[in-house]
């Protein structure tokens, strides 16, 4: 059976989690205040409703209880977002994830119980502050308070190095999970270069200018490394 999620909110991070998830097979119920929003995804989603989500009464008329999940992305209305919660709440919902605007408003969802808060423009503008101070950093995902996973190019001190060699963990106390190569190989006899990621790279691997490590550590850690180019 397919998941169900309802979708409240279809601005631009509603709309992009919504087509990701019809993409990836889920069944999705779209709503939003807005007419023209909800024709925009109407092609898009499985249901495309325009109603007002902060009225239980309208919520129970689309069926929106019976979902799995219920994504709440509405951020200019702080407080159309906190009642909505509480009504999915209040309806037996079991995840709801909902878009934090500010610190006060995120944690004034997480007492009223939601699975997870997030953050995306805070989240977005941590990756780029991250790409801009340390330019081989390439991605950045933050597993908890302090705590990271990025991928980093690797620095010319350390190319042609093997990985006991470059003493990264003894250095700075980071962890490589896992190492992605490009990989040139003959196929039907034309030469073609392909991405290999080694999730289980030993110590006396070399360490390829064009590779890309995956670190995982403290942020102040990793911080350490990437300035130390």
């Amino acid at each position: 059976m397919k998941r169900q999620v309802a979708v409240i909110g279809l601005g631009r991070c509603g709309y992009g989690v919504a087509e990701t998830l019809v993409k990836e097979g889920c069944e999705v119920l779209a709503i939003d205040t807005d007419p023209e929003k909800v024709q925009s995804i109407s092609d898009l989603a499985t249901f495309a409703v325009q109603c007002d989500a902060t009225d239980e009464k309208a919520l129970k008329a689309i069926s929106a209880q019976n979902v799995d999940v219920a994504v709440v992305s509405i951020g200019e209305n702080i407080e159309a977002s906190i009642l909505i919660v509480q009504t999915l709440k209040e309806m037996g919902v079991k995840q709801i994830i909902a878009k934090g605007v500010t610190a006060q408003h995120g944690k004034i969802l997480q007492n009223l119980g939601v699975t997870e808060v997030i953050f995306p423009e805070r989240d977005a503008a941590i990756r780029l502050a991250q790409r801009l101070i340390s330019p081989n950093v390439l991605e950045y995902l933050e597993l908890s308070p302090g705590f990271s996973v990025e991928e980093l190019t690797v620095p010319d001190r350390m190319s042609g190095l093997r990985l006991r060699e470059a003493k990264i963990r003894e250095t700075y106390n980071v962890n490589i999970i896992g190492i992605r190569k490009k990989v040139c190989r003959m196929v039907k006899g034309r030469m073609t270069t392909e991405e290999v990621f080694n999730v289980t790279p030993a110590l006396d691997d070399v360490i390829e200018k064009e590779d890309i490590l995956v670190l995982v550590g403290r942020q102040e850690d990793l911080n350490r490394l990437t300035k130390s180019e």
